[in-house]
């Protein structure tokens, strides 16, 4: 089947290829999302899929094709080439554990169907347009897709298998997140089921990218916390009546660090405005004192993540890769995933100190011999009402958690498929790793959010600044005070939802000012 363009009217995101795949075109994939191939890149799909066909009446040798799979490479492969590729999928549908969310599967489809548009994969239109319409769907279609099989080495095998499963209409697909049999969702989106030739079964799962996608969620949350940390960091001071000297800009200079610079130049703009009690010590807490240099040092890591992911999802992750104008099949090993596991890894620790820092602000303020006098516990009446006691004890759980979770993955290699696979990078347990921590970061965020609305409520001084005004005005809005004790879970979310909102805007100046920084 050729590959056609869809018409599929779509109330979301467009995007044309070739350009570049950011990670928040990965967050808007969780909607309906249509990818529009120029005339170019259709061609060269086709091309390589002929080069491909080709290659393989000539006799060449081609891995998965002419041989078997994995450690059976040196054994033959099935005479037929259908009963070939449908047979990868089958073996390796055998993964475990609970589902992944649908805004993960539906990254996944993206990330894998802008890998496969390079033209270096052999891949069929028919594939790659079944891919296209899936994610174009008005239905918001998902595979049902199983958390735990891949290693993160010759690609994301056993997540994409599940996938593609339901794509040819076994398994159960989510349909606007029910469940339902994978056939009957294709027939209710009006699709039709994925049929495999050729080489199309490993071109579709022999990639990162499930890695690549869970990644690149990660990146795209990690920015607004960073902005979060940030913009309560100057609620706090402001509540709290300490003094901005902690942000001045030649401090952050002379740290030599650009992240340092930028971060510090953020917080002045929150913090204009800002007047001092003259209440508090002369040095603030390091919770408070070196935001700068810990919130820098997250932004910087982030940063660093986000370049190595985008690199990534615009590459070309498969095994072998083509190059029809030279006539090459070059076997290697482009499909493994050590890059984003050190990302993903770093991510996950720099995210895991931000909470650590979020923690000991609303530690700071449920003080009173810290908080300028404030009711314990943030309490409206201490020993009737307990005010933030369990918001806290949840954001310390949820805490330590995200510690656990921290434990790196890239270097937790564990030989297998007969020592063909005999050094992997788990880059994928990496990824999804990172994903979880920063929705965890989410929460402890939006726990400190409602501390800061009800500190002032108490008696915490009123922001003087234009921004933190504004911010504890919304917070005032989403969040209630607390005169008696009750469930607070909701209000936690809630705040958290609002600061992603109020980071948004401020994230493109964050990025900028890290580029042009003094450093």
């Amino acid at each position: 089947m050729p590959i056609r363009n869809s018409s599929v009217p779509v109330d979301g995101l467009a995007l044309k290829y070739p350009s570049l795949l950011m990670p928040e075109d990965l967050e808007a994939a969780a909607g309906p999302i249509l990818i529009e191939l120029s005339t170019d890149t259709i061609g060269d799909v086709e091309r390589c899929h002929s080069f491909v066909r080709e290659s393989l009446e000539s006799g060449r040798a081609m891995y998965g094709s002419t041989t078997g799979f994995g450690a059976l490479v040196g054994h033959s492969g099935r005479p037929d080439p259908a009963d070939q590729t449908h047979g990868l999928v089958d073996f390796l549908a055998a993964g475990q554990g609970p589902s992944l969310a649908p805004q993960v599967v539906r990254a996944m489809l993206l990330a894998r169907a802008w890998t496969l548009a390079r033209g270096q994969s052999g891949v069929s239109g028919g594939a790659l347009q079944v891919l296209l319409e899936v994610l174009a769907s008005p239905l918001a279609l998902a595979p049902v897709v199983p958390e735990y099989g891949s290693v993160g080495a010759s690609g994301d095998l056993v997540p994409m298998s599940h996938a593609l499963s339901a794509l040819m209409g076994r398994g159960d697909m989510l349909i606007d997140g029910v469940r339902v049999p994978a056939a009957d969702a294709l027939r209710t989106a009006g699709l039709d089921q994925l049929v495999l030739e050729g080489r199309d079964g490993l071109a579709l799962v022999n990639g990162t990218p499930l890695t690549a996608a869970a990644a690149g969620l990660a990146c795209a949350q990690a920015a607004r916390s960073v902005v979060a940390a940030i913009t309560l960091t100057g609620l706090m001071t402001e509540v709290l009546g300490a003094g901005p000297e902690y942000a001045s800009d030649s401090l952050a200079v002379a740290s030599g660090h650009a992240g340092c610079v930028a971060v510090s130049g953020l917080l002045r703009d929150v913090l204009d405005g800002c007047v001092p009690s003259g209440k508090r010590q002369l040095q603030e807490p390091y919770s408070v004192r070196c935001v700068p240099q810990l919130v820098g040092a997250a932004w910087t890591s982030v940063r660093h993540a986000t370049t190595v992911t985008i690199a990534d999802l615009n590459g070309v992750s498969d095994n072998p890769v083509f190059f029809p104008e030279e006539g090459e099949i070059v076997h290697g090993g482009n499909f493994f995933g050590q890059p984003v596991a050190f990302a993903a890894d770093l991510l996950a620790s720099a995210l895991t100190q931000l909470a650590n820092l979020a923690e000991r602000q609303l530690d700071l303020l449920m003080d009173p011999h810290r908080n300028t006098g404030l009711n314990p516990s943030l309490s409206a009446d201490p020993g009737r009402q307990h005010g933030l006691t369990g918001v806290q004890l949840s954001t310390t759980s949820i805490v330590v958690a995200m510690r656990r979770a921290a434990v790196p993955a890239a270097f937790q290699s564990l030989s297998t498929n007969q020592l063909n696979q005999d050094v992997v990078p788990f880059g994928t347990q990496a990824a999804l790793t990172a994903l979880a921590q920063a929705e965890r970061l989410r929460w402890v965020h939006g726990a400190l959010a409602v501390a800061l609305r009800q500190a002032v409520h108490l008696g915490g001084r009123t922001p003087a600044s234009e921004q933190g005004a504004a911010l504890l005005e919304r917070l005032c809005e989403t969040v209630a005070p607390i005169p008696y004790d009750r469930p607070l879970d909701g209000d936690v979310r809630r705040a958290a939802d609002l600061l992603d909102e109020v980071a948004v805007a401020h994230v493109p100046s964050l990025r900028e000012s890290s580029n042009t920084s003094r450093s």
